[in-house]
C-alpha cells in the first residue's frame, strides 16, 4: 500500500560523511514511499551485518526493462524539441541538482541514492522506436535523446542502447539533438558526424564548472571538466554543430565561473550556448540543501536566500516561462552577464536548424512482412 506524504525535511543532527563517487548520502523518502515493516533481531546477526554493509560505498545495480513505448511528447514551451527518447531512468553521474531525481519516486525508489545506484536500462528502446517510426501516422518532429537522464552514463559503454538509437536515426535519416556530460559520445562519431554534415544532428555539452574539485562533488561520476572541453573540440573538428549548456547556474557556487566557462567552450570550438538557473522541484530541494550543508556550510544560507530572491520568495517556481530563468533583479543580472559573454565570444543565439524533410520510414523486419500474409 502506498501513502502520499509531504516531502521530508532535512534531518536534524550531524550530517554523514560524503560517500566517495556519489552525489548524495541520503536514501530520501518520497511522495510514494512504501511503508516497511519494523526490523527485528532474528538471532542470526543480520542487524550487525546491515550495520557493516551500511559503511560500504553503494554499488550500482542495472535493472533491464522492456518498455512498451519509448517516445515522450513535450508540452513545455521552455524547451526546443517536440519529442524525447530516454534510454535510461536514473543516472549514475549522480548530479545532486538533477531535476529528474523525483521520477524514481514513481518506481517506489529513493530520488536520492537509488536514483544514482539503481539504473533502469530500456534494453528494447531501439525496437520500440523503430515501431514508432514505422507507423503510417508518424510525422517527424524535433527529437532529443537523453532529455531527462544522460544517454552516455557509464553503463552505456557496455549496453550500447544509445548507439542503437542513433543507428536507427541514421538509417531513417531522422534528425536529433543530444545533451550530455560525457565524453562517451566520441565513440559514436562515425554515426553522428555524417548525420551532422546532412543537418541531421546537433550536440550540446553540459559544462557546469571548470573547477575539478567542485565538479567532483557536484557531478561525481560525470566526465571531468577538461575532458568535456576535449569532447567539444573533437565534435567541432568532426564538423558536428556543438553547443554548451552552462546549467544549472547556482548562486555563489558555480555562478562566478559563468563567463570563464563560455570562454573555454568557445576556444574549444562550441558555436552556441544556453544557460538555466537552478531548479529545485519536489525531492530535489531537500537533497540539494543537504548537499549544501555538507559541502558549503559557510555559504548555504546565502545560496538559498539568492535562489528565493529569483523565485518570488519560494524555493521553486514551476511556472512555464519562469522555471528556467527565474525572475527579479538577480535573474536579470544573470541573463545580462550571459548575453554579454555570449556576444563577446560569438555564440549563436538560435538553435541549429535541423532538416525534417529527409526522414524515411525504416525497413520492415522480414518476419513482419511475412506476418501480413496470414
Amino acid at each position: 500500500m502506498r501513502h502520499a506524504r509531504s516531502i521530508p525535511l532535512i534531518p536534524e543532527g550531524p550530517l554523514p560523511e560524503p560517500v566517495k563517487g556519489r552525489g548524495t548520502t541520503w536514501a530520501i523518502e518520497h511522495r510514494y514511499h512504501r511503508l516497511a515493516s519494523e526490523t527485528f533481531d532474528d538471532g542470526w546477526g543480520t542487524l550487525d551485518q546491515d550495520v557493516q554493509q551500511a559503511h560500504l560505498p553503494p554499488a550500482t545495480q542495472i535493472i533491464e526493462q522492456r518498455v512498451k513505448s519509448i517516445l515522450s511528447s513535450n508540452d513545455s514551451p521552455d524547451v526546443h524539441f517536440d519529442l524525447s527518447v530516454n534510454p535510461y531512468r536514473g543516472c549514475e553521474h549522480g548530479c545532486v541538482y538533477c531535476f529528474a531525481r523525483p521520477t524514481h519516486s514513481y518506481l517506489d525508489m529513493s530520488p536520492g541514492l537509488d536514483f544514482e545506484t539503481r539504473i533502469i536500462a530500456k534494453v528494447n528502446a531501439a525496437e520500440r522506436l523503430r515501431e514508432a517510426f514505422a507507423s503510417p501516422s508518424y510525422q517527424p518532429l524535433m527529437l532529443n535523446i537523453g532529455s531527462a537522464t544522460d544517454a552516455y552514463q557509464p553503463i552505456e559503454r557496455k549496453l550500447g542502447i544509445t548507439r542503437s538509437l542513433i543507428e536507427l536515426m541514421s538509417e531513417c535519416r531522422h534528425p536529433f539533438s543530444l545533451v550530455t556530460k560525457s565524453s562517451g559520445i566520441e565513440r559514436d562519431l562515425d554515426l553522428v558526424a555524417p548525420m551532422a554534415a546532412q543537418r541531421l544532428a546537433a550536440v550540446y555539452l553540459s559544462i557546469t564548472s571548470l573547477d575539478p574539485q567542485l565538479a567532483r562533488i557536484l557531478e561525481p561520476r560525470a566526465a571531468a571538466p577538461h575532458r568535456r572541453l576535449r569532447t567539444v573540440e573533437a565534435l567541432a573538428k568532426a564538423g558536428v554543430p556543438v553547443g554548451v549548456s552552462v546549467s544549472p547556474v547556482i548562486p555563489f557556487i558555480n555562478e562566478p565561473e559563468l563567463e570563464r566557462i563560455l570562454e573555454a567552450a568557445a576556444n574549444a570550438g562550441a558555436t552556441s550556448a544556453f544557460s538555466i538557473v537552478l531548479r529545485l522541484p519536489w525531492e530535489v530541494n531537500p537533497i540539494f540543501q543537504r548537499w549544501l550543508d555538507e559541502h558549503f556550510p559557510d555559504r548555504a544560507a546565502r545560496v538559498m536566500a539568492r535562489i528565493r530572491e529569483m523565485r518570488g520568495g519560494k524555493d521553486y517556481d514551476a511556472r512555464f516561462g519562469a522555471r528556467m530563468t527565474g525572475e527579479g533583479v538577480w535573474a536579470q543580472l544573470l541573463r545580462q552577464r550571459f548575453e554579454k559573454a555570449a556576444a563577446r565570444w560569438g555564440f549563436n543565439r538560435t538553435r541549429v536548424e535541423l532538416d525534417l524533410t529527409q526522414f524515411r520510414p525504416p525497413r520492415r523486419a522480414k518476419n513482419d512482412a511475412q506476418a501480413e500474409l496470414f
